[in-house]
């Protein structure tokens, strides 16, 4: 393809205020960035612990390095599985109380790497409607029948599940969805697997270390690790590192080992990476306060825009969107807010659907509530300005 069609390409986005770019950030991650020589507060990273730049992070981090050098050198099944990798899958699997853990490079890999290897062409997946992008190419990928259900509609779900007559089936959901900020009805899809002989693969990307006994995730916070088949997990969000990780019985595991293509064929994760999410798993299950002080901020978050008439989406996690409706809309707020010294992220098509368009704020729990009360008021104010 030549340049000029690409260009024509991108201009056909910015037509319709959809071309993104990236801003250079600068130093550690954390409640304040650095973006072009100035700190603002973020309100725009999944560092929900605020563990990316924890000092006992970094300390593991060389740790690691020092003990097992700055690569794996192979994938998994060559040479690449190393002392590392082994010991964070068993403390994975011990923390989620599974059988057994296999690492992934990230969850995009994990999403479609596992459901390709479970399902196939004789098989049908049943899907949420606003799943994550990685499950959505997941279930393309394994080329089975997909059934998409309306957003945590399980009346519809229990509908196409009693119609299927597919030899395998597996419901697949996010626990807590990244746009949205609202979490799945996994009791009721977990009935529903177990009355109709479907399998379960719960996204708990954005539950991770938020949710749960020792932040073990959704799953465990409404007890029914018993009766999901598939546990997926990040450790770039609230465990501040890289990668991600399925949890399951020792049979599901040792099968992704063997038939999981994003893990047979890429390079295992560096020493260094692995090192720290030892040490954040281990900061996320004893460190109590930490999450406690992440939802606490998340309430006055949420209820600092109610009150300035903001209308966010009820508090069901730490994320808490606005919807504004048109892609310019969100896009002139966020561009406001960050002048006055605020990254509130404008999140449009195709990331949400078509007039949804929104800012998605999320604190942390390294956040001072003197920092939650100024990005309320910051956001409040640009709003007002846009709309006057």
């Amino acid at each position: 393809m030549r340049d000029d069609a690409i260009a024509a390409d991108l201009e056909a986005l910015d037509a319709r205020d959809l071309r993104r770019s990236r801003r250079v950030v600068a130093g550690r991650q954390g409640a304040e960035v650095e973006i072009d020589g100035r700190k603002v507060l973020c309100f725009a990273s999944n560092d929900y612990l605020g563990l990316a730049g924890d000092e006992r992070l970094i300390r593991a981090s060389i740790a690691a390095l020092e003990r097992a050098g700055a690569g794996a050198a192979a994938s998994p099944l060559i040479s690449g599985h190393m002392e590392l990798h082994d010991e964070l899958e068993r403390e994975l699997a011990e923390w989620l109380g599974c059988e057994a853990a296999v690492l992934f490079g990230s969850g995009y890999h994990a999403n479609i790497g596992t459901i390709a290897a479970l399902v196939g062409p004789e098989d049908e997946i049943f899907s949420d409607a606003l799943n994550h992008a990685s499950l959505i190419d997941g279930c393309r990928l394994a080329r089975a029948r997909v059934s998409i259900y309306p957003h945590r509609d399980t009346g519809a779900l229990a509908r196409s599940l009693g119609a299927s007559r597919a030899r395998r089936r597996l419901v697949v959901t996010d626990s807590v969805f990244s746009m949205d900020g609202d979490v799945a009805p996994l009791a009721e899809v977990a009935e529903l697997a177990a009355r109709f002989g479907a399998w379960v693969m719960v996204d708990e990307a954005h539950a991770t270390g938020v949710f749960g006994p020792e932040g073990a995730g959704l799953v465990a916070a409404l007890g029914l690790g018993e009766r999901i088949t598939v546990r997926m997990g990040t450790l770039g969000k609230a465990l501040g590192g890289y990668g991600a990780f399925v949890a399951g019985s020792r049979a599901l595991i040792d099968w992704l080992v063997n038939r999981a293509r994003a893990y047979v064929y890429s390079t295992a994760l560096p020493p260094a990476v692995v090192g720290a999410v030892r040490a954040a798993v281990a900061i996320a299950r004893g460190e109590e306060t930490r999450r406690e002080r992440l939802w606490r901020n998340a309430r006055r978050l949420h209820e600092g825009l109610v009150s300035a008439g903001l209308e966010p989406s009820p508090l069901e996690s730490p994320i808490v969107p606005i919807v504004l409706g048109a892609s310019r809309t969100a896009l002139d707020v966020s561009r406001r807010a960050l002048a006055a010294g605020v990254l509130a992220p404008a999140i449009r098509p195709p990331t949400v659907p078509e007039g949804t368009a929104r800012l998605r704020l999320t604190p942390i729990a390294t956040h001072t509530e003197e920092q939650i009360d100024r990005g309320v008021a910051t956001v409040a104010r640009a709003l007002a300005e846009v709309r006057s």
